[in-house]
């Protein structure tokens, strides 16, 4: 009976391991050992610096323990070696501190001038400014005068919600795509600043071959220079808060050609502001302010309004949508204290504002709920009172 059961979970165990195996194996399709090697002059340093530590390190650990295994074996009692009687060997102290040292001197140099050249970011033939925040970033082109904020593309943002239906393996580059991505010219010296708006981020695309902390009070400098055009994806490197895996990176690359049309369009779409002057209906103003909440929103309160219990409160019959509008504008314009709640001011303009406002004063509900006389709805044209008071 033992032989018996033994036997049956031996077999039972083979197929296992073999489907696991297998499986395994299937998954590993596109597995990579080593580096990237990337696409830019950093990038390939340091994959060609790793090689060739890698080679040195590889060839020590072999020449020590073969020399190691050696002795052992050569040396072992069963074949009458008897230990040496001295104590210690000052030409041989001198040999094993003097040749690590050589060595590690030989690997420090061009470790070093890497080092060096990455800190360089003079003569920049063009300069970016990275600001990271909760949980976007802002892209700033300071010679050409235009940026714009870089979030999670809508089809990600809506498969990630809870009970939301979507399937996320159905979706393209899921959570590593944006709306608008970090558009920058093939062959360019480009100076990346990078700073913060709240807490600490880090920008990190693999195949730029750096990753550069994003801290608030403080702005770093680095440097890239692309080599080959394409679409190059990263993510925030830094615990940065609950929604952190949401703020991905993705850099497009484009011919000089093609980069400068495409500044020209920015531009063009930097210079259209929205006209405050005019009134605007409760349905625009509804259409847009959820285009903005889906966007900005969302990943706090949820599509449905109902907030995430014990960490972000419900705006579904929440007081604040259904009192006062001067202290909805202000909470939603200035952020609160103490809260998770960021300030979205400088992220959006008058009409945005105005609509995201419109919007959570009216959804779910909320215009069914609201006591009659009190204001149900933001016009363009009243934000900017807001912004000249400041913050209360």
């Amino acid at each position: 009976m033992k032989r018996t059961c033994t036997r049956y979970a031996f077999g039972s165990v083979v197929p296992l391991f073999a489907w696991s195996f297998l499986a395994t194996q299937a998954a590993r399709a596109d597995y990579q050992l080593n580096l990237p090697r990337g696409v830019t002059e950093t990038s390939q340093a340091v994959y060609d610096l790793h090689q060739l530590m890698l080679i040195i390190c590889t060839v020590i650990g072999l020449i020590v323990f073969g020399v190691m295994f050696w002795a052992m074996f050569h040396h072992r009692k069963s074949r009458g070696a008897v230990p040496a009687s001295f104590t210690h060997s000052a030409r041989a102290e001198i040999l094993w501190t003097a040749i690590p040292i050589l060595i590690l001197v030989g690997m420090a140099i061009p470790g070093t001038a890497v080092l060096i050249d990455m800190e360089d970011s003079s003569a920049a033939d063009m300069t970016v400014k990275v600001t990271g925040y909760q949980w976007k970033w802002r892209y700033d082109y300071l010679d050409e005068g235009f940026g714009y904020f870089s979030v999670l593309d809508e089809a990600s943002n809506r498969a990630r919600q809870l009970n939301s239906g979507e399937d996320p393996s159905t979706v393209p580059n899921y959570l590593l795509e944006v709306d608008k991505p970090l558009v920058l010219p093939v062959g360019k010296k480009i100076k990346i600043l990078t700073t913060a708006s709240d807490v600490i981020h880090a920008w990190w695309v693999p195949a730029l071959g750096w990753k550069r902390d994003a801290v608030p009070g403080f702005v770093r400098e680095s440097w890239t220079r692309i080599k080959e055009p394409g679409i190059y994806r990263g993510q925030c490197a830094e615990l940065c808060g609950r929604d952190h895996g949401f703020m991905p990176v993705v850099v497009h690359a484009l011919p000089e050609p093609e980069y400068q049309a495409w500044v020209a369009e920015a531009k063009a779409e930097a210079a259209d502001t929205p006209d405050v002057s005019r009134e605007y209906s409760m349905a625009e103003l509804m259409a847009t302010g959820k285009e903005v909440y889906n966007k900005l929103c969302v990943a706090c309160h949820q599509a449905n309004g109902q907030g995430l219990p014990g960490a972000f409160p419900a705006l579904a019959g929440n007081p604040l949508a259904l009192g006062s509008l001067d202290e909805h504008v202000r909470v939603v314009m200035f952020g609160k204290a103490g809260t998770a709640m960021a300030a979205f001011g400088e992220q959006l303009n008058d009409v945005e504002m105005a609509a995201v406002v419109t919007y959570e004063r009216n959804a779910w509900g909320n215009d069914k709920q609201r006591a009659t006389g009190v204001a149900s709805m933001l016009a363009p044209a009243e934000v900017q009172a807001y912004r000249d008071a400041g913050a209360p």
